[in-house]
């Protein structure tokens, strides 16, 4: 890999996790702040939107083989995360302060700061054994975490108010379903199209820590 592109990678991944941090810290500090929950869209909604939005240049890298990725994977991650997003919790007032907003924000901004850290520090081979260990192992918590009672269980409080305002009506209006009924869809293969992902994760767990337990005898 050229220097330029170990710049790149490294000043992406830097970048990403310093919003990361920036946005668990204002999720917690209203937390303290307020002793509430209901603050986490307005502290740090607009922020996890550009995030995520940028995220997309993690596809980008793996489709033309600047990372190991692939496309499969953070692609999935990717468009689950941003429909749960820019689709529904951004277009809907009403849940921004419901709690599943807060778990799913908690859960999202913690994973990150250790996976992108990791990966920052990772390109010039200065990642330390710790932030390897819970790069490869805070996800088994954080990501159904984030999932059940952040995604999941938020989509399902937003079925109602998708109905009653008839959200991206004209767009579906061509088509034999309404959102709605694409909601509900998506929440009944939800599980099994994060199963796949968990799957993958906890065999890059085995792979990643291995390999590093291999380097520490060396």
């Amino acid at each position: 890999m050229s220097q330029l592109l170990k710049l790149y990678l490294f000043a992406y991944n830097s970048l990403q996790a310093f919003g990361w941090t920036i946005s668990l810290f204002r999720i917690l500090a209203s937390f303290v702040a307020t002793d509430s929950v209901n603050g986490a869209y307005a502290s740090a909604g607009d922020l996890i939107c550009l995030l995520q939005t940028c995220a997309f240049l993690e596809v980008v890298h793996g489709a033309i083989g600047i990372v190991p990725s692939g496309v499969l994977f953070p692609l999935m991650q990717w468009g689950g995360r941003t429909h749960f997003l820019l689709a529904i919790v951004r277009q809907i007032d009403e849940v921004q302060e419901f709690s599943a907003v807060f778990i799913a924000f908690f859960a999202w901004s913690l994973t990150e700061v250790i996976r992108y850290s990791h990966y920052a520090l990772n390109i010039y081979g200065s990642c330390p054994s710790w932030l390897t260990y819970l790069r490869y192992t805070t996800f088994i918590v954080l990501y159904p975490l984030g999932l059940a009672p952040g995604e999941m269980w938020l989509m399902f409080q937003a079925l109602p108010f998708i109905k009653e305002k008839n959200l991206y009506g004209d767009f579906f209006a061509s088509l034999p379903f309404s959102y709605y009924n694409f909601v509900t869809v998506v929440l009944l293969i939800y599980p099994f199209l994060w199963l796949k992902l968990y799957g993958h994760l906890f065999k890059q767990r085995r792979s990643k820590l291995s390999k590093h337990h291999e380097k520490k005898k060396k």
